[in-house]
């Protein structure tokens, strides 16, 4: 017996059992399959094109491509799928054309910084300060080793004290002080970070006399900044270790301290990493408290303890605020400078995701 086709079915119920239904199609119309892609990347061309020979901001033919992009493909789809799947389609664009219009700021400045950083990213760059030197040979050599100093002595500060804080609050705190300390944090991580250079740089004047700079000030004022970071993040990866696995060492009558430290801490290792890798990613770049705490010298000092130090946003700042008679040239170096910060911090964010996978718990398939 064949197969019936939906024109010799029968409608159920009243009426003539010779009726048949209308027929229906078992599979409906489809765009092809890249269409959505394709059509987007021709409305990003189309909005390069506009900026380029209409005259138009970049922000302004960003707009015409979202909107062009998501009429263009929802028309389309009514036309070929019907009114439902052209609602989706719709939707579809609008999130899509959202999101690029966030990424048109951050494309935006990175593609400047590189446009007119590369240029003076050479031998000299690495090599030479600015003193002793012609500007067009100029380099932050100084600067590169003051930031990497000043924020590598602020980490060494800054991670025990956030790791211990968050096992004290996750495994042991209760009560009062832990509500304080909980609370105190919050304040933390929302105070401006010029606070935290003047509230250093009225301790050590205190301490030491009027006029005291040196590149250990930067480092208590980032790791002011840095240690709430570092518990909230701690804090949220040990909140997500299993208690299964607190239980199974207590039962097997092993102490908290050593449940903590060889269960639970490799266990969130991973997060723990990452999150303290993006914090000082994240305090890197400050420039408001390392120019109240440190201030900024042409020369090299090493010394973090002695004299004033040069750092790589305070080296921007002071290139781009007072170019000098060199003009152009000492604001290209600025540039250079604000391209290898970036780098940096690009560096650290790509170091958070290795150590994030190698330090991942391992789990068999």
């Amino acid at each position: 017996m064949s197969t019936p086709t939906p024109t010799q079915l029968s409608k159920s119920g009243d009426g003539d059992p010779g009726e048949t239904i209308a027929e229906v199609p078992l599979t409906h119309a489809s765009l092809p399959r890249r269409a959505a892609p394709f059509t987007l990347l021709a409305f990003v061309v189309i909005g390069v094109g506009l900026q380029q020979f209409a005259g138009l901001g970049p922000v302004a033919a960003g707009v015409l491509a979202a909107l062009g992009y998501a009429v263009a493909i929802t028309a389309w789809s009514r036309a070929v799928e019907g009114a439902r799947k052209s609602f989706d389609r719709f939707v579809t664009a609008v999130v899509t054309g959202a999101f690029l219009l966030a990424m048109l700021p951050l494309v935006s400045v990175l593609w400047t910084v590189v446009d007119l950083g590369r240029h003076r990213l050479d031998a000299d760059f690495f090599n030479n300060s600015t003193i002793g030197v012609d500007i067009t040979e100029a380099g932050a050599h100084h600067a590169i080793f003051g930031t990497l100093i000043v924020t590598g002595i602020a980490a060494l500060m800054s991670v025990p004290i956030g790791i211990m804080t968050a096992i004290y609050l996750i495994e042991y705190g209760r009560g009062r002080l832990a509500r304080s300390i909980t609370f105190f944090v919050d304040v933390m991580t929302g105070i401006p970070s010029i606070v935290a250079g003047l509230f250093v740089v009225a301790l050590f004047e205190t301490l030491y006399g009027p006029g005291t700079r040196m590149g250990f000030m930067g480092s208590i004022a980032l790791s002011v900044l840095m240690i709430p970071i570092v518990v909230r993040a701690t804090e949220e990866m040990l909140k997500i270790v299993p208690n299964e696995l607190r239980e199974a060492s207590y039962a097997l009558a092993v102490p908290k301290w050593r449940t903590i430290l060889k269960v639970v801490l490799p266990t969130a290792l991973a997060g723990i990493a990452s999150g303290v890798t993006l914090a000082i990613a994240r305090v890197i770049g400050e420039t408001a408290p390392l120019l109240l705490a440190v201030g900024m010298t042409d020369g090299d000092n090493f010394d973090a303890f002695n004299d004033r130090m040069a750092t790589l946003p305070v080296f921007t700042y002071s290139l781009y605020r007072s170019p000098g008679l060199d003009g152009q040239d000492a604001i290209d170096l600025a540039w250079s400078a604000a391209l290898m910060l970036i780098i940096i911090v690009m560096v650290l964010n790509l170091v958070a995701r290795l150590v994030a996978r190698l330090f991942a718990p391992k789990t068999r398939a």
